[in-house]
């Protein structure tokens, strides 16, 4: 191959392989934003609950998983816990289940069954989040079940003061 190839191509190269490292540096500040905001949420950490919600804020803008959008519904659910917050938290797990995130239907089906944040319950509609939680990939390789996606629910909404 001719020298003046190869230079050419030296700083395409160079380009890419500083893409995939700032690419690597933005999922692991996406991770530990995650990370932190879980911690906070299910150590129920009053005072630290305002940290949480900007770091899941600033972690939607790169969540592709929905993840983030579940944990903000969450937050949202338990800090007000009022129907008037439904359509928003709702929202919020719409977006999260069209996504894939298992936990929003989980979540979804509560709502509507219960009712969780609603004055009436709608099985049908509860249902037919369960029945698109069966359809998720991690539904059909047994684990977790949609039952314990529910405990997992029920803990996060209701956590030890």
């Amino acid at each position: 191959m001719p020298k003046w190839i190869a230079l050419c191509l030296l700083p395409l190269l160079a380009s890419c392989a500083t893409c995939r490292q700032e690419n690597d540096r933005e999922k692991l500040l996406f991770e530990n934003d995650m990370l932190q905001a879980k911690l906070i949420i299910v150590a129920n950490d009053r005072e630290r609950l305002p940290l949480a919600q900007a770091l899941l804020e600033r972690a939607a803008r790169d969540d592709r998983s929905g993840e983030a959008d579940f944990y903000q519904a969450v937050l949202l659910a338990r800090r007000d816990g009022q129907a008037s917050d439904c359509e928003r938290v709702t929202g919020l797990l719409e977006r999260s289940a069209r996504r894939g995130y298992p936990l929003a239907n989980a979540m979804l089906y509560k709502i509507y069954a219960e009712p969780y944040l609603l004055p009436r319950a709608d099985i049908p509609r509860a249902e037919s989040y369960r029945q698109a939680y069966a359809d998720l990939p991690v539904a059909r390789s047994g684990y977790p079940s949609f039952e314990r996606a529910r405990q997992v629910v029920d803990r996060l909404l209701a956590p030890t003061s």
